[in-house]
């Protein structure tokens, strides 16, 4: 407040240790409310959002055990986000899940509730299809971004997080595409340079 910072939205920082997919119950339950104390601590500070990583698909999980059975734990904190008017925001991750623009679409869309959306990773998206392109299909999905760029000749196979490091627009993000295509579907959000 003294430095009138605006924190416009919190990560839930157990999303990848307490997954919303895991096969014991307990997990996805102690998930759930690790995702109900995100969206009180983002009310809290002022913000509008929680950032998600809504399942993951390992050894363990397949990617329909993933999707089985992180959908009715994000409708438990739904109704809370809801109340408090933040959002459950998505993000494309490398988690081999939800890694097509149509997929993730359609599973934001099964959750059905206005306080579920995107929060679009546009350097992520590179490694799977261009960020373009899931900005159409995503549409107005899109609440908040995460700004970086991605070089698919930097990644290698034994290190594919090398690509993230070159400089905004020396990548292949092809950033005056996102661009038009966010202005034709009007966005107006948030956009978190995470570098």
């Amino acid at each position: 407040d003294e430095a009138d910072f605006t924190i416009h939205g919190v990560v839930d920082s157990t999303h990848w240790k307490t997954t919303l997919s895991h096969p014991d119950p307990k997990i996805r339950e102690q998930g759930v409310e690790d995702l109900k104390t995100a969206i009180q601590d983002s009310k809290v500070y002022g913000g509008s959002s929680v950032l998600l990583v809504p399942g993951v698909v390992t050894d363990g999980t397949t990617y329909q055990q993933a999707w089985d059975r992180s959908i009715p734990e994000i409708r438990k904190a739904i109704p809370m986000a809801e109340d408090l008017g933040i959002k459950i925001l998505l993000e494309n991750v490398w988690n081999n899940f939800l890694t097509d623009p149509g997929a993730t679409a359609k599973y934001i869309d099964q959750l059905d509730s206005a306080a579920v959306g995107a929060y679009f990773d546009v350097g992520n998206a590179v490694r799977y299809a261009p960020p373009a392109e899931w900005v159409r299909i995503l549409g107005k999905r899109i609440i908040k971004l995460d700004i970086k760029e991605f070089s698919l000749k930097k990644a290698t196979k034994e290190n594919p997080g090398a690509g993230f490091g070159v400089k905004l627009l020396e990548g292949d993000c092809n950033w005056p595409t996102v661009l038009e295509e966010l202005a034709k579907i009007d966005f107006r959000g948030w956009g978190t340079a995470a570098i």
